[in-house]
């Protein structure tokens, strides 16, 4: 959950002289509808990208904003810090919706994120093709998604991370359950795919972060749930991807891995740069169990016509660990 940690006198006195300017006030309401890129801020605000820069590195060292890199770009977004993100909602709130600088910012704002969203559609139209391939041969996606709730069933999660995010779909699908949602992609391009879908579903309470799989940019312990969907087949190393994912999840926290069970269709290592043709249950238990991780279920989604010729499998693990009066401790085994 969001911490309900106290600042000091000195950090709100800073914070509030920093957010205490027209520009970078603008700046916070227009990064409390989503993160932005230094080039979004300057066709929004229509000021130079020096003085945007400077405007965002000041609101930085006021722990009011936190700053992104991915690739050649850097993203802006409201600081997670419990206290700095409660400051900046109270002071947003108190605006005038009718404001007219306010206004003016939240009607270019929904240009740029058309702008995005067309570029997300256009990268999509040119992939399409090679993904509709690989989805014609096995069960329908909605099948696969069904599955995936049921396995997880209907319990709030506190903080997700879907590890090689892609179009961002697992982030919608789950956006019900959880409380805070990360994913992490290496692809930029997938990237502002998955921003523009996640902006599409209204899906707020999630964040899109540019990173290696094979080595999550977060602390150890950070969340409840780690997905890595249709992902692994593309590795030369998953149980290092499984043992970064172990890494991450806290006492009690589920890993869901869904891909294909083994299978014999070269061409996908061929023309879709697949690493791996399917894992099988041992394979897949012993990297699992490798990583310190209990194997609690697998599910298989067997093809169900002659044209359908991949079986989608479902493996859900839990973190042995549990917390007793705050300290971390592994479960006894039968």
């Amino acid at each position: 959950m969001v911490g309900q940690a106290a600042l000091s006198t000195d950090a709100i006195i800073t914070a509030l002289k920093a957010a205490g300017e027209t520009t970078r006030y603008r700046i916070l309401a227009l990064l409390f509808e989503g993160e932005l890129s230094v080039k979004d801020l300057t066709a929004i605000l229509g000021q130079s990208q020096p003085r945007i820069s400077r405007h965002l590195k000041l609101l930085t060292e006021a722990g009011l904003i936190e700053r992104n890199p991915e690739g050649a770009w850097v993203y802006y977004r409201i600081s997670e810090s419990g206290a700095e993100r409660r400051l900046v909602q109270d002071l947003v709130a108190l605006a005038d919706p009718a404001d007219t600088a306010l206004a003016r910012d939240r009607e270019w704002l929904a240009g740029v994120k058309r702008e995005h969203a067309q570029n997300a559609a256009r990268y999509f139209t040119e992939n399409a093709a090679d993904w509709d391939t690989i989805r014609s041969l096995h069960v329908p996606d909605t099948a696969v998604e069904a599955a995936m709730r049921a396995i997880l069933g209907t319990r709030p999660i506190d903080s997700f991370l879907d590890i090689g995010t892609g179009t961002g779909r697992m982030l919608e699908l789950l956006a019900p359950l959880y409380h805070k949602g990360v994913g992490i992609d290496s692809s930029t391009a997938m990237l502002a795919v998955a921003r523009a879908n996640l902006d599409k579903a209204g899906v707020s309470h999630a964040q899109i972060r540019h990173g290696d799989i094979m080595k999550l940019p977060m602390p150890r312990d950070s969340f409840d749930l780690v997905a890595i969907h249709q992902v692994l087949h593309y590795l030369d190393d998953p149980a290092v991807a499984l043992a970064e994912a172990a890494r991450v999840l806290r006492p009690n926290g589920r890993l869901l891995v869904v891909d294909f069970a083994p299978h014999g269709l070269e061409f996908l290592r061929e023309r879709h740069a697949h690493r791996r043709l399917g894992f099988s249950h041992e394979v897949m238990r012993g990297w699992i169990e490798q990583a310190g991780l209990v194997l609690e279920e697998a599910t298989d989604l067997a093809a169900k016509s002659a044209a359908e010729q991949l079986t989608v499998t479902l493996w859900l693990a839990r973190d042995p660990r549990f917390v007793v009066a705050g300290a971390s401790k592994g479960l006894e085994t039968a």
